[in-house]
């Protein structure tokens, strides 16, 4: 991790609660479990400023792979974007903006990912992931972040991907909890 990347992390952990970051404790083991993975091929829904990005970043250059990220608010995103280039990750990532429904309905039939993150609109986690189940390879994993916080929400996505066959399923009992899945 480069000096300007541990700086601008720092510096983001201070307006955490402001844009919905994910706490460093779960960056750190995403960061950990893309680069056990050997990830080539992520999918991020929810990029707010870009702090859980930068870890995958940082992750995904010793992989050699790539992050797909989306974001409803260009502001966000734009900040976002700035984040990624002044850390050096400019060729590493592409930055979609829109609703993750509308950019998921949109993705080429043949494009597939390996590492899927979710950390958005609570209430459709579940069609995330439905949309996005075509488009995971096999063995791959799928991520949600506040599965404990925003239960309720988030209910009827664990319910399924608890209950799907094709899908290994563990709840971290990380800040606002963390669902990690394995398709099989």
């Amino acid at each position: 991790m480069n000096d300007i990347l541990k700086k601008t992390l720092k510096e983001l952990e201070i307006t955490q609660r402001e844009f919905w970051n994910i706490p460093r404790q779960t960056g750190n083991f995403l960061n950990m479990l893309i680069k056990i993975k050997n990830t080539k091929n992520m999918f991020e829904i929810g990029t707010s400023n870009g702090y859980s990005g930068l870890w995958f970043l940082d992750a995904l250059q010793t992989t050699g792979g790539h992050l797909t990220t989306v974001e409803y608010y260009e502001k966000r995103q734009n900040v976002a974007i700035e984040h990624f280039n002044n850390c050096g990750f400019k060729n590493r990532y592409t930055a979609l903006i829109g609703s993750a429904i509308d950019v998921i309905k949109e993705l080429p039939e043949d494009e597939m990912f390996d590492f899927i993150f979710i950390d958005a609109n609570k209430r459709e986690y579940i069609e995330y992931f439905n949309l996005l189940k075509p488009h995971l390879l096999p063995n791959s994993i799928i991520c949600a972040d506040n599965v404990n916080s925003h239960r309720e929400k988030v209910q009827p996505f664990l319910d399924e991907i608890i209950s799907d066959s094709e899908f290994q399923t563990e709840i971290l009992d990380f800040t606002g909890g963390l669902s990690v899945s394995y398709k099989k």
